[in-house]
């Protein structure tokens, strides 16, 4: 399939500066408020970002704009391909903003009024950087926020109608992590473990061995419906076959009801109210599990996945220490080691954000001293143990 791209920009008249160049991580075809899209983009060859922002220039200053633009694009077997060129202010317009330090709704009210976009840069409010936005010290995923739990029954197979209500933004140097945060935000959390249940369409199973096979080296349990269950069998992965609801007997959504299964990938073979991918997609939505519905998501899933199983959970404590989010509450005395304890609210899991029991056990005060030191974290719901380094 193609890649999305959608581009945000300035024109004086004479000049055009380019916001960034955003990727989306769905194909396309997914309505462009209902797709994740990532800043810097990923996988754009620097030929196409060239032709990106040619067209992008070339448009602006032919369509004579004064002030924002906004266009969505294609690539496919690199070709670009203009789907829409808008001459107003996007909705992406605010997260380029956050991502890259410049304001864009500021640059362009400045052209508005007469100013220009070589004078904003001669002054330093607009960057005189060539791709600035490519240079960043970090990576930002936009995600949007579906109201699908709020509708039982409702499909959540996304297409060109926008269904999303809001946005989210994650942002880390990591771009896994930043993707996991962006879907944590939007409720749509990852797994770190657990059993993923896989049933995907006739096209779509080359594909999806290498994903299904990362997931069960990462320690996941792989539950797949006859066909799909067929072909991960044959590359040599272990899957526990489950029925469709039009087999009868226990199905794949009754194990998502009973809180069994903890994602759910299924890309569509069929629409209709009553077909089973339509029925096992209602179901995850109204169990609050993550669904998701093309590969691409899936392969952005997985570095989500992979990046929260490499998060340094000591690292993000200490953060938290030092920045007085902990608050301590009081010391006590355990066999052998004194202990402080405290609570705070954590988020730690990237499953979900609860209140934790933090045990500091340590001799030393302040607590910002705890640097350095081996966490053991049993779960969501357990205790923070820090103990001093061997």
């Amino acid at each position: 399939g193609a890649v999305e791209i959608d581009v945000d920009a300035v024109c004086d008249g004479t000049d055009v500066f380019v916001g960034a160049v955003m990727e989306h991580i769905e194909e396309a075809g997914i309505h462009s408020g209902d797709s994740s899209c990532q800043i810097p983009p990923a996988t754009l060859s620097d030929e196409e970002l060239d032709e990106v922002e040619r067209i992008t220039r070339s448009l602006a200053l032919r369509l004579n704009v004064r002030g924002l633009i906004n266009l969505q694009l294609a690539s496919k077997d690199e070709r670009i391909w203009v789907l829409e060129a808008n001459p107003r202010a996007s909705r992406t317009v605010p997260f380029v903003s956050k991502v890259t330090g410049v304001p864009l709704a500021k640059v362009a009210t400045s052209v508005l009024l007469g100013r220009t976009l070589a004078e904003m840069r001669e002054e330093g409010s607009v960057p005189a950087e060539h791709r600035h936005y490519l240079h960043l010290p970090y990576s930002a995923v936009k995600a949007a926020v579906l109201p699908f739990g709020r509708f039982p029954g409702v499909d959540t197979l996304l297409g060109p109608e926008m269904r999303s209500t809001g946005e989210v933004m994650g942002i880390d140097t990591d771009p896994g992590r930043a993707l996991a945060k962006a879907l944590v935000a939007s409720g749509a959390s990852l797994p770190r473990e657990g059993t993923i249940f896989v049933s995907v369409a006739n096209r779509d199973k080359r594909s999806i061995l290498y994903p299904a096979k990362r997931l069960a080296d990462l320690g996941f349990r792989l539950l797949a419906t006859r066909g799909t269950a067929a072909v991960l069998e044959r590359a040599g992965l272990e899957v526990s076959r489950v029925s469709k609801v039009s087999e009868g007997g226990r199905s794949v959504v009754d194990l998502i009801r009973d809180a069994e299964v903890d994602l759910v990938v299924n890309t569509p073979f069929g629409r209709g109210p009553r077909t089973d991918g339509s029925l096992i997609r209602a179901a995850a939505a109204q169990a609050g599990i993550p669904c998701i519905t093309t590969l691409a998501a899936v392969l952005a899933a997985l570095r989500g996945i992979e990046a929260v199983r490499g998060v340094s959970v000591d690292a993000m404590v200490q953060t938290l220490l030092d920045r007085g989010l902990i608050k301590i509450e009081g010391r006590a005395e355990l066999p052998g080691r004194p202990l402080l304890y405290g609570t705070t609210d954590l988020f730690l899991d990237h499953v979900r954000v609860e209140r934790f029991r933090v045990q500091l056990r340590r001799d030393d005060l302040p607590p910002t001293a705890l640097g350095g030191q081996r966490l053991d974290f049993p779960g969501p719901s357990g205790d923070l143990g820090f103990e001093p380094a061997q």
